[in-house]
């Protein structure tokens, strides 16, 4: 005889029982990083995700426990600067869970290494959640045919807050009723590359209109060049400023007679990354192949 739940939300002698669900397994790269570090907190704050791997090339870092570098308590996790050797244990670690079940790696450490650690994880299985910039447009496309081809699901996401890829769309539909804008971002000074990702796909959605941009109004003249900024083939012109005390800040002005119109954005702290973080980590599996743009995710 079967019984049904009752009132009380119990089952009794032979109801079925749905398994909770497995956490998802992630690694996170970078692991000691300003980055990477919010990361490991991130993950290991919250009752659906498991931190399986924490690599880093830190010297004299190697075998330490990640919780313990960071202030968080031992999590028995050891660091490794062994990349593909953890990502061969994340995905061994799941591999009998099932269809879009497999492990995730987040992945913020420097542009250099980026398109190997993506194209990596694809080949083994694991999910790329990848916030470290420096993708070139050939890489991308590359990355998205392999991730196709290998059914897994990935994401690359130059920015993981909210607030930015609100002020991308402000952007791009402000860009339809101004011929003239600059963009200007403003990051600290370890940043590795410029522009940075955030504002030149801030640029592509303001160039997905077709459009031309700046056209010129006299015969310019760069007594010190590049003081101008980069232009890009719409006419755009993109600006980076390096400093420390900055976080991330960018901003877009758009030009027309007799007024301006200014979009700004800045990360005060980089935990207000960390919403959009873990909202990638829990769609990524369920990705039919690579995406580009926190925006295709909500």
């Amino acid at each position: 005889m079967t019984s049904s739940t009752g009132p009380s939300g119990t089952t009794g002698p032979g109801a079925a029982t749905t398994p909770p669900a497995r956490p998802i397994a992630v690694v996170v790269a970078g692991a000691l990083g300003r980055m990477g570090a919010e990361v490991v907190k991130a993950v290991t704050a919250t009752s659906d995700c498991e931190l399986v791997g924490a690599v880093d090339t830190t010297p004299g870092k190697e075998g330490a426990d990640v919780g313990l570098e960071l202030g968080l308590g031992e999590l028995e996790v050891a660091i490794t600067s062994d990349f593909e050797g953890c990502l061969c244990q994340a995905s061994q670690a799941v591999r009998t869970a099932g269809p879009g079940q497999g492990a995730v790696l987040v992945d913020f450490t420097h542009p250099s290494v980026v398109y190997e650690h993506t194209r990596g994880a694809i080949a083994y299985g694991v999910h790329p959640v990848i916030g470290t910039t420096g993708l070139s447009p050939e890489q991308l496309a590359d990355l998205a045919t392999f991730a196709g081809k290998a059914s897994v699901g990935g994401a690359v996401i130059p920015n993981f807050s909210v607030g930015m890829v609100l002020l991308q769309q402000a952007a791009a539909a402000a860009a339809r009723f101004y011929d003239f804008a600059e963009l200007t971002e403003l990051h600290h000074n370890r940043k590795a590359d410029a522009p940075s990702g955030t504002c030149i796909k801030t640029a592509e959605l303001m160039e997905e209109l077709g459009k031309s941009f700046n056209v010129p109004q006299v015969e310019e003249h760069e007594s010190l060049p590049g003081c101008r900024g980069g232009q890009r083939e719409s006419g755009l012109r993109l600006h980076s400023l390096r400093l420390p005390g900055l976080v991330a800040h960018q901003e877009v002005m758009f030009g027309a007679p007799g007024e301006t119109y200014t979009l700004r954005h800045d990360t005060i702290d980089r935990s207000a990354y960390m919403p959009g973080v873990l909202l990638t980590v829990r769609r990524v599996r369920q990705l039919p192949g690579l995406v580009y743009g926190l925006e295709r995710l909500l």
